[in-house]
């Protein structure tokens, strides 16, 4: 097999391209590979897809899969059209995106190692900047959102989390039944979240059932003012309701042991943990010593109680 079939069996290269040269600099470590557009063929706008009459070509390169240790570049002159509709465009080549400097494989090979490393960790594998590998993420984020069909969330999550060393915040939505990510925001604003309610059709704001989140007023008020019927649909989540719950008994059991202590009563001292731990954790010591305290008619022992029954909810 010539080289020209080798590298248009390996690039995929079929009618109306073809391959017509291949050149091996040493020195520079590279392979280029030159495509060309088979003369007298009719070409197609790639917004309308309507065979066009042709305008001129523009030469353009492409980063491919190395050939061995060697670089490999594609060049090729790009046709480009005159439609009646759009214009002077750029016909679209089969081996790339349009707007990107590397071929699809390429790009490929990229999205694996992001997978496995950071950003900063893939450029320097590759030996590409930093904004090449980031240009290549989006772009794939934005060819999985195009195919990504029309969400019918019914159960939806809304939380913050913090990224560069705690600095910084997002909004992350999500679809609590399917585990798949809806947004993420750039920050915990009350705009961010408002604006992605407003992305929705009325149908789906009208079809999300439940919205858990933390009691973050920011969150409650912009679900509040975009979701219909959101009083009866907004259920926060029970790690902060526990927190909550959890610190209003201790502040009855301070206030308690105040009153009981100037009493001379010292029935609460030392049992501050006990009030806090969960029951099904203790060991049968703890259960016995801690079985009188919440038997008794104590007012902390009431509100470790009402802490409790919100927990069995």
């Amino acid at each position: 097999m010539r080289d020209k079939d080798l590298y248009a069996q390996i690039l995929g290269i079929k009618s109306p391209w073809q391959v017509t040269g291949i050149e091996l600099s040493v020195s520079e470590e590279e392979v280029t590979d030159q495509v060309e557009h088979e003369g007298g063929s009719r070409s197609c706008c790639p917004t309308c897809g309507k065979e066009q009459p042709g305008y001129d070509s523009r030469t353009r390169r492409w980063r491919h899969l190395d050939t061995c240790q060697y670089k490999t570049i594609l060049v090729a002159d790009v046709p480009r059209v005159k439609c009646e509709e759009h214009g002077v465009v750029t016909v679209s080549v089969p081996w790339a995106e349009p707007g990107s400097g590397f071929t699809a494989m390429f790009e490929a090979l990229v999205i694996d190692w992001l997978k496995e490393a950071s950003t900063l960790a893939v450029s320097r594998l590759m030996k590409l900047s930093w904004n090449a590998i980031d240009g290549i993420m989006q772009r794939a984020v934005e060819r999985g959102l195009s195919r990504r069909e029309e969400a019918c969330m019914t159960q939806v999550g809304v939380d913050e989390t913090a990224f560069r060393k705690r600095h910084d915040y997002v909004t992350i939505v999500s679809d609590q039944e399917v585990g798949t990510g809806l947004h993420a925001g750039s920050d915990c604003k009350k705009g961010g979240l408002k604006n992605w309610y407003g992305s929705l059709t009325e149908e789906q704001r009208e079809s999300i059932g439940s919205i858990s989140m933390d009691m973050w007023p920011v969150f409650i008020n912009a679900t509040l003012e975009s979701i219909p019927g959101a009083e009866e649909k907004i259920a926060f989540d029970k790690f902060h309701v526990a927190r909550y719950l959890g610190e209003a008994v201790d502040k009855v059991r301070r206030q308690e042991h105040k009153a009981l202590m100037a009493e001379g009563y010292e029935n609460l001292k030392g049992s501050k943990y006990d009030w806090l731990y969960n029951p099904e954790n203790m060991t049968h010591i703890q259960k016995r010593r801690f079985k009188a305290l919440r038997e008794s008619t104590l007012k902390t022992a009431r509100a470790w109680a009402i802490k409790e029954l919100a927990m069995s909810l």
